[in-house]
């Protein structure tokens, strides 16, 4: 197939960047319902404790921490006639997308076999599915262009495009549920058709993007040991900046995404439609921002677009904590949520590519697959974190788990998932702020990029 790409130039057309986004839209279709819903259908359809839940999903991070930085060697030891990431989308698009029924079909035996059960398979989909598919389509971006701009708009069409496997899945989740007859048969079913989706996209992203991007004697690098690639990525400090910002965006999503179904249930007295509508209203408004986003990059840096974002997020949680029961002033605080979380989705993963040539012109070691391995960690390890606290702390507090009804919380378990709700989300975002205080990055950016080509053409990292 001829590649509709400018190898000069490093420009890719629209269906490049729309297979592309393909495969994010793919990974959300399944991981969002393991980030959102999943802690939902445990407690409360498979009858598992909340603390069972968070045990399982804090352990799993730890794995999922050390497979990120195996598969980051393993990409970059790959060598075939696809590339390096590219033929990981292929060969693990059919595990991805049954390890995601497997799920759902937890055996209503003993406590101490449905832990094991869900351990098998909750680190089958996220541990080795998911990391074995997501991580080698991270790094692809930084193998298909090498212009930043370009890198820029492949991260915004990713970014506003993935929303898009989460309205699919979540928001359409348990309204076909309660169609297939609200029990754990319907949760099987409803997967069974997002996994078949999220199948598809896959096989139509690796089928697009291609791995165009050669550096002169980058070959040098191939008998690299795994102990010498890790000092690199040690050593470049904007790794670590970008790693936390990439932590802080997925705990943002874990954090609304676990607890809104619980607040809509007990506090507003209605998961369904009230979960569903603000769901769907909070993504779309991020998808909308984020198309917006180039835009506005026009008149600010990356890190100054993401620090104006946190500071919005911040100002529709205290906004809302004026009258927590309120749903219409949920719905506008959302919506303002929304706005605020679009620059760190728009931008995170092409800051993520200049930590790239970031390293390589500070330590001259080009290592796409161990920063995007690397930063995996962070959101992991977030997202695991987040979710262990929030089910502790409702364990803590007296939540009662159940097979199906709605049962009458403890008062103090109503309390915890509107404390949760109010104040997660402001720590995250404070840390967000943080971190864009130090960053520096996209003012150094451009020299650095100058001396970086012309170490090339003499033939050097």
């Amino acid at each position: 197939m001829n590649l509709p790409l400018d190898a000069q130039t490093g420009k890719l057309n629209t269906l490049i960047r729309l297979a592309y986004g393909s495969g994010d839209v793919a990974c959300n279709v399944v991981f969002g319902m393991a980030s959102t819903l999943l802690a939902l259908f445990y407690t409360d359809y498979a009858g598992v404790p909340p603390i069972t839940v968070g045990a399982v999903m804090l352990a799993s991070r730890i794995f999922d921490g050390f497979s990120d930085v195996i598969m980051g060697q393993i990409v970059f030891k790959t060598q075939s006639r696809w590339g390096q990431s590219r033929p990981w989308i292929l060969r693990m698009a059919f595990p991805f997308a049954l390890s995601a029924v497997l799920l759902f079909t937890v055996p209503q035996t003993t406590a101490s076999l449905q832990f094991w059960y869900i351990f098998i398979t909750y680190n089958f989909c996220t541990t080795v599915c998911y990391t074995a598919i997501n991580l080698p389509y991270g790094s692809l971006s930084s193998m298909m262009s090498r212009d930043g701009k370009e890198r820029e708009l492949l991260s915004v069409f990713r970014m506003a495009m993935s929303p898009i496997g989460r309205i699919i899945s979540v928001s359409l989740t348990l309204p076909f549920v309660k169609l297939f007859g609200d029990d754990q048969r319907a949760w099987i079913i409803s997967m069974s058709i997002w996994a078949s989706i999220a199948l598809v996209l896959l096989l139509f992203c690796f089928a697009f993007c291609k791995e165009t991007v050669h550096i002169p004697g980058r070959e040098s690098q191939r008998d690299f040991t795994f102990r010498k690639n890790v000092g690199a990525l040690v050593r470049n400090n904007y790794f670590w900046a970008v790693l936390v910002l990439w932590g802080m965006q997925g705990t943002s999503q874990t954090v609304t995404g676990t607890i809104m179904p619980y607040y809509c249930k007990y506090i507003f007295q209605n998961e369904t439609w009230m979960y569903s509508s603000l769901y769907f209203m909070e993504t779309v408004t991020i998808i909308i921002s984020i198309i917006l986003c180039p835009l506005v990059r026009r008149y600010a840096s990356k890190r100054n677009c993401i620090a104006y974002g946190a500071v919005l997020v911040l100002v529709s949680q205290f906004i809302f904590m004026l009258a927590p029961q309120s749903f219409p002033l949920c719905v506008a605080t959302t919506i303002l949520r929304g706005i605020g979380q679009a620059p760190l989705s728009a931008f995170v993963f092409s800051m993520l590519g200049d930590a790239v040539e970031f390293g390589q012109w500070k330590t001259r070691v080009r290592q796409e697959s161990f920063v995007f391995s690397g930063g995996s960690v962070g959101t992991k390890v977030g997202m695991g974190a987040s979710q262990a606290i929030i089910t502790g702390y409702m364990t803590y507090s007296g939540y009662l788990a159940s097979t199906g009804e709605t049962l009458v919380q403890p008062q103090s378990a109503l309390n915890a998932i509107v404390n949760i709700y109010l104040i997660g989300p402001v720590l995250v975002w404070l840390v967000v702020l943080l971190v864009c205080w130090f960053y520096r990055l996209d003012d150094k950016y451009p020299s650095i990029m100058e001396e970086l080509l012309e170490r090339e053409k003499r033939g050097e990292l």
